[in-house]
């Protein structure tokens, strides 16, 4: 999996589908995986301090000592199992240097890494983006996995679910828990609730409060068209992936609400009207998502950002054809890079002279969560930490004249 991820550019999702392990063990070696991801550059300068000769950075040996050190890190793998288990894995090939690097660093004493270093190129770009406090928050926030949040078609019984579940609620409808499985919960089967990012929430908490005629592009997995259906809009959903609809289509019958879906690429798709409001969430580089998908640091590289930023310019400009005079344009992605949220809106208001940034108004944002100067909305780390946080994210309203 690890491979997959540093060599071939492929998410963990994608790389564990071979596993070919029962539950309990591809479980485990999911999770081993991501945690040395969280803490890949400080567990490499570990294993650097221990070495006369740097190890080959695709090496079976250090990959094996990442793996090592991750476990003892992050999961409290006792040490004699931690040996039991690496050498296999290199039996036949450098088992002695693997074996004495290992002994020395545990003799050592291997440290926390509670706030992990990322990659020097996210370092280089974050820092220079948003300054040294963020990228701290960063570091801290990549440590651990994020807590679970839930979304719910109703804030009343969001508030009594928080109640009966040690939860905390911070946004109308909205419940923070700890991670836990998913489908275990109360409430699942019943279709009460859905799993969503505080962060992933917002772009539809600036919609009207009143019934609208909504297109949600690029809509899958469908968070926001079931916040949009469950406010009382009339929602089209549309999406080139035919897989990805189908899961919507799954939890719209699970939580009983509808929407109108679309297999189709949104810079093809002549729609049948123009709508009072489109919702785009564009294909980005994902990097906002790094605390529960860390391997995004390592995949979202320069080349793949500019690209994003490309295919946005080219999705924005055709969303804004689709909304009726006097509606509304929202453009968000769950990007932590500039080029991606502020540099791409900026292209399309030069552009777009009959477009105007409307800001968020009291009352629709969570407490604590603020719009720029500007009359964006940017959440970097750092923000709400004592709460749990937030994923990385960048929208904007904007009203068509």
């Amino acid at each position: 999996m690890l491979d997959a991820v540093l060599r071939r550019g492929r998410t963990l999702d994608s790389a564990s589908q071979g596993t070919k392990l029962p539950p309990a063990d591809a479980a485990l070696a999911i999770a081993i995986a991501g945690e040395t991801l969280r803490r890949l550059p400080d567990l490499d300068a570990l294993i650097d301090s221990a070495t006369r000769q740097r190890l080959p950075d695709d090496s079976k040996a250090r990959m094996v000592l990442r793996i090592a050190l991750a476990q003892k890190i992050a999961l409290q793998t006792p040490e004699h199992a931690l040996v039991a288990t690496a050498l296999p894995l290199v039996a036949g090939g450098p088992r002695r240097l693997v074996h004495g690097v290992l002994g020395t660093l545990l003799r050592r004493g291997v440290p926390p890494i509670d706030a992990p270093h990322l990659p020097d190129a996210v370092e280089e770009r974050w820092g220079k983006a948003w300054g040294e406090d963020v990228l701290l928050a960063a570091r801290r926030a990549i440590a651990g996995r994020p807590a679970l949040d839930l979304s719910f078609r109703d804030d009343s019984d969001a508030q009594a679910f928080a109640s009966e579940h040690d939860g905390k609620s911070l946004a109308p409808g909205h419940v923070r828990l700890a991670s836990q499985s998913v489908t275990k919960m109360a409430g699942f089967d019943e279709g009460g609730w859905w799993v969503q990012d505080l962060a992933s929430s917002l772009p539809a908490r600036l919609m009207s409060r009143e019934p609208a005629d909504i297109l949600d592009l690029c809509a899958a997995p469908g968070g926001k068209t079931m916040q949009l259906a469950a406010a009382g809009h009339r929602v089209t959903a549309l999406d080139q992936s035919e897989s990805r609809l189908a899961r919507l289509r799954s939890n719209l019958d699970r939580t009983g609400l509808r929407a109108e879906l679309v297999t189709a690429d949104a810079l093809g798709w002549e729609p049948p009207r123009q709508f009072d409001a489109v919702l785009l969430d564009a294909p980005c580089s994902a990097t906002g998502t790094f605390r529960r998908h860390p391997e995004v640091l390592y995949r979202a590289r320069p080349s793949i950002i500019g690209q994003s930023a490309d295919l946005q310019t080219r999705l924005i400009d055709r969303a804004a054809k689709m909304v009726r005079p006097g509606g509304y344009l929202i453009y968000a992605v769950c990007s932590l890079e500039p080029q991606e949220g502020e540099g791409t809106l900026a292209v399309f208001l030069d552009r777009n002279p009959g477009f105007d940034i409307d800001p968020p108004r009291t009352g629709e944002l969570p407490d604590g969560v603020t719009s720029a100067p500007e009359g964006w909305v940017r959440v970097l780390p750092g923000l709400l930490e004592d709460e749990g946080g937030l994923d990385g994210f960048f929208v904007a309203r904007l009203r068509r004249d």
